[in-house]
């Protein structure tokens, strides 16, 4: 966890970008990750110079060059080591007119994140906040992977407080819970072909640190956690920085960050590439047919994008490969031949494994729309026996605009530091939610249809004819007197109406359009 120290610079550092008229929540933390990749380079370098000292030997990678330039001018000068000690003015001077030039031609050295350097310009307005911004990134302990982290995970956190751009970041417990139902491993090549700022794969570079620490051991699993385990694609260029820093700064020292236009792009090279895809796609709506992948529409025929991306999915993913991916509710009960084809296929080709119904005030402030996440296997042949159906109602923080925590931060999350006491269940089901998930070959088979959590086998879903997945299809509700129900207990059956009217809203939209 960062200091209120730290939180508090950083905050100054926000504040003044708005002061001098940097308003985009994006610009200002694309300026903060050329100063960390600056930064960066100069660490590097640093190793590279004490290692051949101590070796004896000459450098084997210089980033920066030797002696001086055409100009007489010294290449030192554009290290952070050098310059974060200058004058304002001169700072400026040196950060604008050569460090940022320098940048730009190291995207022909191959890795990741050299390649989006190659468009970087320097944005801050004066060199007052340059000099704060570098002597604030010069005191935070770097060297400390996880105050690196943190502090670009308190930046991100800016960007959805924002507002607009708050569709670029997932709840960060949300992401928690998928990945650890989806449990990766050290053989695992983890894709998210909408990646925006690298959530999932940082949260799944982070859970194996925690549980396969050995891998780092093994000079084979490293190299490949470093450099092929995590993939990303995004069709913004800023995003693919901001990604690629988010990444970098949480361990993984050269991950696969590329510009993917992910339904436009025929995917032969990447077919039957990952083992594990995490994603929350954006959904937009609809495609013309023309700037789609002829790959992606012979698996189904359609202009929307949530089903268009689910086909993605399966492309991707090798055989045996799992999924967990948020859709919108629409995708589990869409009356259109699409949707029932796209359903009708998880079920019956592949191995449906679980709908987690997630309560509709996940994504405010930004949108109040009902999602679900599902989890499936890609097998070809079938598999699915029964599905688990789990009716998340309460994630830790309250469903209203403000998303208040209901509980210390010690009892959030799917993994709570500190058991939940009584009665906090109803402010958090995460870790109910994940320990049920892990009975649905077992306990959860006999659970009546009223539990929070219950089975359904693959027939039944068949039956409808539709292979209808929306929970409210199978759950039954237990009728109480009101005057014995808590406030609680009210207020869980007022948002379930409120779900069930949103799906009927939708259903009918569905129907007229």
């Amino acid at each position: 966890m960062l200091s209120g120290d730290i939180r508090n610079q950083v905050d100054q550092i926000w504040n003044a970008f708005w002061a001098g008229g940097v308003a985009n929540p994006l610009s200002v933390i694309e300026q903060i990750t050329y100063l960390l990749f600056i930064k960066r380079l100069d660490d590097l370098h640093t190793l590279e110079e004490n290692k051949a000292v101590t070796l004896g030997i000459a450098m084997e990678r210089r980033i920066f060059p030797d002696g001086k330039d055409e100009q007489g001018r010294d290449w030192s000068d554009l290290r952070w080591s050098r310059f974060k000690n200058f004058e304002a003015r001169a700072m400026m001077d040196v950060v604008a007119d050569r460090v940022f030039p320098f940048l730009r031609q190291l995207g022909e050295q191959g890795s990741s994140f050299g390649e989006h350097m190659k468009d970087a310009r320097l944005g801050f307005p004066n060199a007052g906040l340059l000099a704060k911004a570098v002597d604030l990134l010069d005191k935070i302990p770097m060297e400390d992977r996880d105050t690196k982290g943190d502090l670009y995970e308190y930046m991100l956190g800016k960007i959805a407080s924002a507002g607009q751009n708050g569709q670029f970041r997932t709840p960060r417990h949300i992401i928690r819970l998928m990945v650890e139902m989806t449990k990766p491993t050290p053989q695992d090549v983890i894709c998210d072909p909408a990646a925006g700022t690298c959530g999932f794969l940082v949260v799944a570079g982070e859970y194996l640190r925690e549980k396969h620490p050995a891998l780092f051991r093994d000079e084979k699993q490293r190299k490949h956690f470093h450099t092929s385990m995590f993939h990303g694609f995004d069709f913004d260029s800023t995003m693919l920085r901001i990604g690629s820093m988010n990444l970098m700064l949480h361990g993984v020292e050269n991950p696969d960050v590329s510009y993917r236009d992910s339904l436009a792009q025929e995917h032969d090279a990447d077919a039957g590439r990952y083992s594990l895809i995490l994603a929350n796609p954006p959904f937009a709506g609809s495609l013309d047919y023309d700037a789609t992948a002829k790959d992606l529409q012979q698996i189904v025929k359609t202009k929307k994008t949530e089903l268009l991306f689910l086909a993605l999915f399966l492309r991707l993913l090798k055989t045996g490969g799992r999924a967990a991916v948020i859709v919108p509710d629409g995708v589990l009960f869409g009356s259109s031949t699409a949707h029932k084809t796209l359903r009708a296929m998880l079920v019956e080709k592949h191995k449906l494994e679980g709908v987690l119904k997630l309560p509709s005030g996940v994504f405010r402030p930004y949108a109040g729309v009902s999602t679900a996440i599902l989890f499936f296997t890609k097998t070809g042949v079938g598999g699915t026996d029964h599905v688990w159906f789990y009716d998340l109602q309460a994630d830790g923080r309250s469903l209203d605009d403000k998303r208040t925590e209901l509980l210390p931060p010690e009892k959030q999350g799917p993994v709570p530091r500190e058991a939940l006491g009584a009665g906090e269940h109803e402010k958090n089901n995460l870790p109910d939610a994940l320990a049920r998930w892990f009975e649905r070959d077992g306990a959860e088979r006999s659970n009546p249809r009223t539990a929070q959590s219950f089975c359904v086998p693959k027939a039944e879903i068949a039956a409808t004819g539709s292979y209808d997945l929306s929970l409210n299809r199978y759950k039954q509700v237990e009728h109480e007197e009101v005057e014995h129900e808590s406030p609680a207990a009210i207020i869980a059956e007022l948002r379930k109406l409120e779900d069930e009217i949103s799906e009927g809203l939708t259903k009918l939209e569905g129907m007229l359009g």
